[in-house]
């Protein structure tokens, strides 16, 4: 499958989209949402890839949206159109039935940042910086920073950030609760992979399973979210890799899951 602005790489379980716009700092354009989102859709459909891996490469991740594009826009329903780009990409991220790393290195800012608070889990280099730099330039975050954002660190650390508009280092980022893991210079793409060699003697179904019920339960109550769960957990143990895993863990050996 050929892609103009990303780069795709299939490494055993892992499937790897490496932004690919050098010459735009890996700013996210209408074509580069796209093709990742096509390139996600594909990665679901082969059984053998078991999670997808983001990154921008060793220098940096993204200078976020691509400006002429956003310059572009006249009107209220041309802004509507665009943004309706970024809701349609951020979707295929967190409706993906994989898990989704992004592997983080460099700087990563605003629609970029946007972009990763969408994937499961971040793994970001010690030299990775953060930011929401929007109120710099008289705009607000577009890609659903305003909300994503205050889920994972908190309203009051959510809006110091936006106000600021300052970046902050991944030794922060990770001590707020933005990224999981801080690892060495130039290593987080080998740490994400090492993650999928772990999720990939999982049973698929139940990574998939989780994802949901943690996604969609976090836009519930907590009497709604836990009925959810209830409902994919009766729906799970009907399962082949359900009997399989509880099989293999009474009979004292490694589960081989079908996801079925």
């Amino acid at each position: 499958m050929a892609f103009e602005t990303i780069l795709t790489n299939q490494d055993g379980a892992s499937f790897v989209i490496t932004l690919n716009r050098p010459d735009r700092r890996n700013a996210f354009s209408i074509q580069m949402m796209k093709e990742i989102a096509e390139a996600c859709h594909a990665a679901e459909k082969d059984p053998l890839i078991r999670a997808v891996i983001i990154t921008g490469g060793t220098k940096y991740f993204s200078a976020g949206a691509d400006l002429n594009e956003a310059m572009a826009i006249k009107t209220t329903a041309d802004g509507v159109a665009y943004m309706t780009n970024w809701e349609t990409l951020n979707n295929a991220i967190e409706r993906l039935s994989k898990p989704v790393i992004a592997a983080i290195e460099g700087f990563c800012m605003t629609g970029g940042w946007e972009f990763v608070m969408a994937c499961d889990i971040r793994v970001a280099a010690e030299n990775a910086t953060f930011a929401l730099t929007s109120s710099k330039i008289g705009t607000v975050p577009g890609a659903g920073g305003t909300q994503r954002l205050p889920r994972e660190v908190g309203v009051g650390k959510a809006l110091e950030i936006l106000f600021a508009a300052e970046p902050i280092d991944a030794k922060e980022a990770h001590r707020i609760g933005a990224v999981n893991r801080v690892v060495p210079n130039g290593g987080a793409l080998d740490a994400a992979k090492a993650m999928v060699k772990v999720y990939e003697k999982r049973a698929p179904l139940s990574l998939a399973y989780a994802k949901r019920a943690v996604r969609a339960g976090m836009q519930m109550d907590l009497a709604s979210g836990v009925e959810f769960e209830r409902f994919l957990v009766t729906a799970i143990y009907n399962t082949a890799d359900k009997n399989e895993g509880i099989g293999a863990f009474l009979e004292k050996r490694e589960a081989k899951f079908s996801g079925r």
